[in-house]
C-alpha cells in the first residue's frame, strides 16, 4: 500500500521497523524540547510509535503523523506533570497529606472536594494488585521513565505500558462509578 507513497515521502519507509530507525533519534530530540526529560521524551517516542503500529496501514503520511503525535503527547505529559499531586503519605504525620493538598487559592468547600477525590484515589490505589500499585509509584511518584521501571521491575517497557494502561483505566472507572470524572 505505501509503493505510491514511499517515493514521494519517504524512499524505503515500507515498514514501521524503517520509520522508526530513521525518526526515532530526531523523535527524541523533538520529544525532549517538550517535556524536558530525556526517560519521558523515550516513553512519548515510544507511545507515539505504538500508535502508529496500531493504524499503521490507515496512516498515509507517517512522517508528519508522527510528529504531531510525539508534539500532542509529549505536551498532554507536561500538562499531566503540572497538575500531579502527590497521593503519598506517612502514617506518622497524618497532617502531611491535608497540608500538601491544600491548595490557598480554592474556596474551602472546593479544598474539601479535592481531598475527598484524593481519598477516592487512594482507595482505588489499595485495591490494586501489589505490582500495578509498585508500577503507579514508579511512574508517579519517583518520575521514572517506562525503561527504567521495566529494568527494576523485570519487565519489558511494553509490558509497563501496558499494566500502567490498565490499571489507571481502572481507576478511572471506579472514580467514574463515585461521580468523581478523572
Amino acid at each position: 500500500m505505501r509503493t505510491d507513497e514511499t517515493s514521494a515521502e519517504s524512499p524505503g519507509w515500507e515498514t514501521i521497523e524503517e520509520l522508526f530507525t530513521v525518526l526515532e533519534a530526531p523523535l527524541l530530540g523533538y520529544a525532549t524540547r517538550y517535556t524536558g526529560d530525556l526517560g519521558l521524551a523515550e516513553d512519548v517516542v515510544q507511545e507515539a510509535f505504538m500508535k502508529l503500529h496500531a493504524q499503521f496501514d490507515s496512516v498515509e503520511k507517517p512522517r508528519p503523523w508522527l510528529y504531531r503525535t510525539v508534539h500532542n503527547l509529549a505536551l498532554n505529559q507536561r500538562r499531566a506533570a503540572n497538575k500531579t499531586t502527590s497521593l503519598d503519605h506517612s502514617p506518622d504525620d497524618a497532617a502531611a497529606p491535608l497540608a500538601e493538598t491544600r491548595d490557598p487559592g480554592l474556596p474551602p468547600d472546593e479544598q474539601i472536594i479535592r481531598l475527598e477525590g484524593i481519598g477516592l484515589v487512594r482507595i482505588s490505589l489499595a485495591a490494586l494488585d501489589d505490582r500495578s500499585r509498585e508500577l503507579i509509584r514508579l511512574k508517579f511518584t519517583e518520575n521514572l521513565s517506562y525503561r527504567d521501571i521495566a529494568a527494576r521491575m523485570g519487565l519489558t517497557p511494553t509490558n509497563v505500558g501496558y499494566i500502567l494502561h490498565h490499571a489507571l483505566k481502572t481507576i478511572a472507572e471506579e472514580l467514574a462509578g463515585t461521580g468523581v470524572v478523572p
